[in-house]
């Protein structure tokens, strides 16, 4: 279940699906289990290496599959938390609105644009509620929930990316990196490739084909940072009412930005980019050109998925071209 309103009920989720689940176990299992044949060698390294593997393929299938899901579905008069791991059962909690004194939004540190909900109840204790998916709707959601539980003076998060916003803001403004940062690599990459000539020739040895290869390759290393460097600082999007403002940085660290108007837009899709999609999901944006935009990382498919049906909104995006 997402954080989607049924009537009035608002329901949040943390943990992967069962199938999920079994995908990633059964990955880390196969991966674990081509160690295998070192058990049966007679070299020592070998058996230690295998066990190991073996042990932390099991430790991590473990940590997969016993990790338990939680539900929150908040109505206007108590909280119903579910919990249940794959093979348990179902473990239930109702807070009645009475209990609750408290109500602060605290952000994640490791994801910018992810916000939770921290009930303070009567007794002291402190509840937090998986992440609120809609992002673009944070303020609407804390604002409502504080009403209909008469919780006061609950603070409204700093949400770059509330669709309240006259502009939503994804990533970071851009800054080249430091002209004194950019040569200490540079030389780094000249000195390191230059070490295995050196050390030949220190030794009395003569250097071979590889030892002289390096050198030419530190050199292109070098200029390829010198020239290239700024080019890996990624993208800063400006989300406004009627375009979309993506700012870039050259090679020399000057500024580029290029400017997406809703009739440019062929596409609008969610994709990931990482290992998992509870933090590595982006927004790509296609034009009827060929060109492709990938927005700064945002966060979970449905965090994404707002964050996209806000941007077809914005740019009065038709139906069929919001693939999200």
């Amino acid at each position: 279940m997402d954080d989607t309103t049924t009537s009035n009920d608002i329901r949040l989720r943390e943990g992967s699906s069962i199938a999920q689940r079994l995908v990633m176990s059964g990955f880390a299992a196969a991966v674990a289990l081509c160690f295998t044949p070192g058990l049966f060698t007679h070299d020592t390294m070998e058996i230690i290496i295998s066990v190991v593997a073996l042990l932390v393929g099991a430790g991590f299938v473990a940590g997969i599959m016993m990790t338990p899901a939680v539900v929150w579905i908040i109505t206007s008069n108590e909280i119903l938390i579910g919990q249940q791991r794959p093979f348990g059962k179902l473990r239930t909690r109702v807070v009645p609105k009475d209990n609750i004194s408290g109500l602060q939004v605290p952000g994640s540190r490791r994801v910018k644009a992810r916000f939770q909900l921290a009930f303070t109840l009567a007794s002291g204790e402190r509840l937090t509620s998986p992440p609120i998916s809609d992002v673009t709707h944070v303020r609407d959601t804390v604002a409502r929930i504080a009403t209909q539980f008469g919780v006061p003076d609950v603070e409204a998060p700093s949400n770059p990316l509330d669709a309240s916003n006259p502009e939503m803001r994804l990533g970071e403004p851009l800054e080249p990196f430091p002209a004194r940062d950019i040569r200490i690599v540079g030389l780094i990459a000249v000195a390191l490739s230059a070490v295995p000539y050196a050390y030949k020739l220190w030794r009395g040895l003569p250097p071979s084909h590889v030892d002289i290869l390096l050198l030419p390759i530190g050199a292109i290393a070098a200029f390829a940072v010198h020239r290239y460097a700024n080019l890996v600082a990624g993208a800063f999007w400006i989300i406004r009412p009627t375009d979309i403002r993506v700012e870039r940085l050259w090679g020399d660290g000057s500024l580029r930005a290029d400017h997406i108007e809703g009739r440019d837009v062929k596409t609008i899709t969610v994709e990931r980019r990482g290992r998992s999609e509870d933090e590595h999901c982006i927004v790509v944006i296609r034009l009827h050109s060929g060109r492709r935009f990938r927005s700064p990382r945002i966060g979970s498919r449905l965090e994404a998925r707002a964050v996209g049906t806000e941007i077809a909104r914005r740019l009065r995006i038709a139906a069929e071209s919001n693939k999200i």
